[in-house]
Order: structure tokens, then sequence, then C-alpha cells
């Protein structure tokens, strides 16, 4: 009886193929697939929240590099009482990044990289998968194709996130803000994208000055003010339309904006209504 020794591919990070530290490299070669995938992939999730610097920084530790058997921090544990500041500086960065992670929120009501992170993993998991034999060449097809896709949606979802500085950490949908007193007042309220309504109308401002800041990344914003306070409101859009009482602007110009000052009281709303791809209204209660 005749055995065969085991053989399997061991995941190292590249040393001929590489732009950084060879993990997109060494990815690439261990699932037989382009490391352009990769390096786009990772790009596109330092867009979305910064998590593929994350994730490329923990790769770049605990994968071993080509022609090595442990990796950076493997040696760095293991050698940590000759290297002790190596072992602080990676104990420092493990508390940065489970700090990064606690503040992390799930979509869609926070960062959609975390999300589709996930959803990359499972797809990686069933696709390594192995029933006895090889795997479909159609099967691997489709996978690539469908990758490229997903790519491609997202450098698109991330250009136009960047241009119009979209947080989705704002939240995505429709949002009604009505506070019944200036207790209930925010100074802030922000969208990622969607339309929101903020009425103030039963607000009753107190003397001297009241800062309030509305913003969609992309969407609608209408802004209803009370009749009885003076109010500088200033409405912008870098596309779209503005609408501040009765001045309008939907031009071609860099940025759509209007500017208007209404009443003379010393009860101040002072409003920066402002989106970037979509339409503002500010309007008085009633009109």
């Amino acid at each position: 009886m005749t055995e065969h020794a085991a053989t399997y591919k061991e995941l190292r990070r590249s040393k001929d193929d590489r732009m950084l530290g060879g993990v997109c490299g060494g990815l690439g070669r261990y699932f037989e697939v382009n490391p352009a995938f990769y390096r786009v992939g990772f790009v596109i999730l330092a867009l979305l929240g910064g998590a593929g610097i994350l994730i490329y920084l923990a790769a770049l530790l605990v994968i071993p590099n080509e022609g090595e058997t442990d990796s950076v921090a493997t040696e760095i544990l293991r050698d940590h009482r000759h290297r002790p500041w190596s072992l602080l500086a990676l104990a420092i960065l493990a508390v940065a990044a489970f700090s990064i992670l606690s503040h992390a929120s799930v979509w869609p009501n926070g960062d959609a990289a975390w999300f589709l992170l996930i959803v990359a993993a499972i797809v990686i998991f069933w696709s390594q998968r192995r029933e006895r034999g090889a795997r479909p060449r159609i099967l691997r097809g489709i996978m690539i194709t469908l990758g490229v896709l997903l790519a491609l949606l997202l450098v698109t979802g991330a250009i136009v996130a960047s241009i119009f500085s979209v947080n989705l950490r704002n939240g995505i949908g429709d949002r009604v803000y009505h506070p019944a007193s200036y207790v209930g007042l925010e100074d802030k309220y922000h969208l990622g994208i969607g339309t929101m309504k903020l009425d103030l109308s039963e607000v009753s401002f107190p003397k001297g000055e009241t800062h309030v800041d509305a913003k969609i990344g992309i969407g609608d914003l209408t802004v209803v003010v009370p009749n009885d306070v003076t109010v500088h409101a200033i409405g912008d859009a870098e596309v779209g339309q503005v609408h501040v009482f009765d001045r309008t602007d939907d031009g071609h110009k860099p940025v759509v904006s209007a500017t208007e000052t209404v009443g003379a009281g010393d009860h101040v709303l002072d409003l920066d209504a402002h989106v970037g791809a979509g339409k503002v209204v500010v309007t008085h209660a009633g009109a």
C-alpha cells in the first residue's frame, strides 16, 4: 500500500508581483484570480470607510512573505523578549483595529464596506468548497464575471460618493423631522442618500442666533421655517436646483446656490441647507 504525501498550496505574499507588500499578488496566485481584482477591491474598501487599509495591513502582518515560513506577526510574537518594541507596536495596531471595528455599523444604516466585506467572504468560502473532482469551469467563469460586474459597480459608486461627499453612515431612505419645541431642535440633520423634510414651523426660537445645518449627499431636501423669525438661509447644490424663498437657481454653474435673509428681528435662524446632487427648497410655513 503506497502512501501519497498530501500536497496543498500555501498562501504567501508575492515577491515578483507586488505594488506594496505583495498581498494582492499572493492572493491572486493562491486563488488563481488576476491580482488586479484584489487591488481594485482594496481600493474600493479604502474609499468606503477605510476598511481596505485596515484589512491590507492585517494581511501584511499575518501572511508570510514568499520563501519564508513565519509571518511578521509570528516573528514578533516568537521573539517578543528580544524585540519588545515590535510587540508593543503590534499591540497598538491591534487596539486601533478593535477601536475602529467597535465604531463600525452595518449597512444600510452605516458602513456599506463592512456589509460588502461579509458578502465577499461568504462568496470566497462558497467558491472554495470543492466536491470530488475539479470545479466546473462554467462556475468559475460565472464567479469571475460577477466579480468584475460587482467591482465596476463599486468603483462607480465610490466615485459618485466621493464627488458628492456621500456619507452612508448618515443613513439611506426618507426622513421627516418635526421638532415640537426649541428643546427638541438639533443643530445638525444629515442624510446620506434619500429625501429629507425638516419642519421647523412649531419651534419658538430664542433671542440671538441659532444655527441649523441640514445636509444630504444625494437626494431632495425641504426645510420649512416659521413666519415669526428672521431667517438667514444659504442653500446650495453641487448639481441640481435650489429654491430659497423667492430666489431660484438651477443654472449650470459649478455650485448652484441661493442666499436670502428674510426678517429683521432679534430672533435669528441661521440655516445652511446643502445637497451634493438633488434639490434644495427653503420655504415659510403655509407658503
